[in-house]
């Protein structure tokens, strides 16, 4: 069940009205709606997959009970380690074995030796990511002594299963969620006005943007060998733009939709595309993934606080796990490493944490040195994603040379201007220019449109909304899957 689609727009008012006016602030009733909602939302994806999803849950639920019953520290890390290795097992044989069994044979190949690979012809589980970490920083929180295992099984489910969340993130905290479902919540109305904002914002990166990018960047990437320089250039660009409107976007629907239901969700994107370097890109993109990997990993392994080399190999880990996280494909590991090699410059020479602020605060216009920071940061993003969006490492490479090739040719630039004319057209660039006009006049706020038309009279401020609904339905492109549901 997308979010954009029919099913949703029928599913959600559904759930909403049984929330607020049938169960009457009932926190218990409310609790069971809210799971049971979950995993309807869930099993229409393929219902199959949802006893994983219970069994998943169902682990870490007693394994989290067991650790804080526990007598000992080492009957304490059984249990840990017992909900580690299932859950970490389960994503493994899904997600990767297919992978280190075809990498393997290839390794051997290479040797001389010729072997036919055992593979699994599985279909993986959507959400299985998000949902396995929901979990594993719920025990290791627990091991941790940080939390109390939660005993009420109802509220447990709720906070990894939660269904704005639950294919495709935010990937929340036990510390920041569990609380707000185990608090008693009544309808605010203001919180409720966000959140259908929010979701309208969300529904315009997704359909209008993000789904309109998504049909150029697949036919330049999928016929690269056809153009050159220019436009294989505008085709990463596609791409770049394609995928903060499409996983922003869907965070944003997801965060508002939590707020029709009185919860907060931990905030995802904070407006990355204005980063002046990657340190900042890497605090203001996935924020729940890279705090994840923060706290759960880097921290854990010694963070920057040692020496050169342990900083060297902290960096290069966090970002080559966060890359494999993202798919079994070595065009994930290297666009980690890719990363990590953009940021280790700025970890070593003390500079990752130079711009903790808003660019231009309280400004209109950027100056000169933020513009062309955020220019080259952009530029390097856009170059790592052609590795992120690439079928392989070869074509990864082929598609980089001939763009850089081809870069100093004049045909190639007539080649481009030809594609703008004659099958892309001038419109979806005007509102991609129009788009990051509206997110930079309103970086400084949760999301673009939270404060924009506030001082407005309200005939004003709907047209606004208005317009935003016609271009959804005027604009959307070809309706495309989330791109994270794969992860």
């Amino acid at each position: 069940m997308l979010f954009n689609s029919i099913d949703f727009a029928i599913f959600l008012p559904i759930v909403f009205l049984l929330y607020w006016f049938v169960t009457k602030g009932n926190l218990k009733l409310q609790n069971t709606l809210l799971l049971f909602s979950s995993y309807f939302f869930y099993a229409c994806w393929d219902w199959r997959f949802l006893f994983l999803l219970i069994f998943s849950t169902l682990l870490d639920y007693f394994t989290g009970i067991k650790m804080s019953d526990a007598k000992s520290a080492s009957s304490k890390k059984f249990w840990f380690w017992l909900s580690v290795s299932v859950n970490l097992g389960f994503l493994g044989v899904f997600k990767y074995y297919n992978f280190f069994a075809e990498s393997f044979a290839s390794a051997l190949e290479n040797l001389g030796l010729q072997i036919n690979p055992w593979t699994l012809n599985l279909i993986l589980p959507v959400g299985i990511s998000f949902y396995t970490f929901h979990g594993l920083s719920y025990v290791i929180d627990i091991y941790k002594d940080r939390i109390k295992a939660e005993k009420n099984f109802i509220d447990y489910a709720v906070f990894v299963s939660f269904f704005p969340l639950l294919v495709a993130g935010p990937i929340e905290r036990a510390t920041h969620l569990l609380p707000q479902i185990q608090k008693r919540r009544t309808f605010d109305y203001a919180k409720a006005v966000d959140g259908l904002k929010q979701i309208l914002w969300g529904l315009f990166k997704k359909i209008v943007i993000a789904d309109n990018c998504a049909e150029f960047a697949n036919l330049i990437f999928n016929h690269s060998d056809d153009y050159s320089g220019s436009t294989l250039l505008l085709g990463a660009l596609f791409f770049s733009i394609q995928i903060y409107g499409d996983f922003s976007g869907y965070s944003d629907i997801a965060i508002g939709t939590a707020k029709l239901f009185g919860i907060e969700l931990l905030r995802n994107f904070a407006f990355p595309c204005f980063s002046r370097d990657i340190a900042e890109f890497w605090r203001r993109w996935h924020i729940s993934l890279s705090s994840w990997f923060r706290d759960y990993l880097y921290i854990p392994l010694g963070g920057s606080k040692g020496g050169t080399w342990m900083k060297i190999r902290n960096t290069f880990i966090i970002f080559i796990v966060s890359g494999f996280w993202h798919g079994a494909n070595w065009t994930f590991i290297v666009w980690g490493a890719l990363n990590a090699v953009y940021f280790l410059p700025l970890l070593l020479h003390n500079k990752n944490r130079n711009h903790l602020d808003v660019v231009a605060a309280g400004k209109l216009v950027p100056t000169a040195k933020e513009f062309f920071s955020m220019l080259l940061t952009f530029l390097m993003t856009v170059f790592a994603w052609i590795f992120f969006r690439a079928e392989n490492i070869q074509h990864a490479m082929s598609y980089i040379s001939d763009l850089f090739s081809g870069l100093a040719s004049k045909s190639s630039y007539v080649e481009t201007m030809n594609l703008i004319r004659w099958q892309i057209g001038y419109g979806i660039p005007l509102v991609i220019v129009l788009f990051f006009s509206l997110e930079w006049l309103g970086r400084e706020n949760q999301y673009a449109i939270s404060q924009l038309g506030k001082t407005w009279k309200r005939p004003m401020r709907h047209a606004l909304y208005y317009a935003l609904i016609f271009a959804i339905f005027w604009f959307g492109g070809k309706e495309q899957q989330f791109i994270y549901f794969q992860f």
